[in-house]
């Protein structure tokens, strides 16, 4: 009989090394390396109508907005998220951030499991995160997760609404999110 192969485990330092030269773009979790998936045209429109609808918010605070380019370390893990915010940042590292204040993922088949279970909870943990958008590709549907004290409260959006942020402070509605999206 044959045992279950352990998957190779590797240091976050042999991850970055690795990721500076890698042509696809790689999670790094509980020492375990995944490559990234391509995104959905619908994918894509929402990331682009969010950017634009958070990149005057952001600048008007002093802060700015990364699209699914970024890295985001939190403790020993590495995630690419669809979209984030930093209101302030005291990064050195110019490839990898730490303390945004939103993240928004777009949600697809093969990611909304750890979107809304791994991601989730890892997000949770960050100190300057004031919220967490999960914003569905096939409805016009946005959850929310907003730090309230030392808990997190959940909102639900359908078919139409504006959720008020703290951070970039301001207003994005679904109509700016859901702009162009084919359903």
């Amino acid at each position: 009989m044959t045992g279950l192969r352990k998957p190779q485990l590797y240091s976050i330092d042999d991850y970055l090394q690795g990721e500076q030269q890698a042509k696809l773009r790689h999670e790094f979790v509980d020492g375990q390396v995944f490559a990234m998936a391509g995104a959905s045209a619908n994918h894509n429109r929402i990331c682009i109508r969010a950017l634009m609808a958070l990149q005057p918010m952001a600048l008007a605070s002093g802060g700015m907005s990364f699209m699914a380019d970024m890295k985001l370390r939190v403790r020993e893990s590495v995630y690419y998220p669809d979209l984030m915010v930093l209101c302030e940042s005291k990064d050195t590292d110019p490839l990898i951030k730490s303390a945004p204040c939103l993240i928004i993922e777009v949600l697809s088949e093969s990611t909304e499991r750890s979107d809304r279970i791994e991601k989730l909870q890892a997000y949770q943990t960050i100190p300057t995160l004031k919220s967490y958008l999960l914003v569905a590709q096939d409805a016009r549907r946005v959850e929310l997760y907003r730090r309230n004290g030392l808990t997190w409260r959940y909102e639900s959006f359908i078919d139409q609404g504006e959720i008020a942020l703290d951070c970039p402070a301001g207003v994005i509605t679904l109509a700016q999110m859901y702009d162009g999206v084919v359903a």
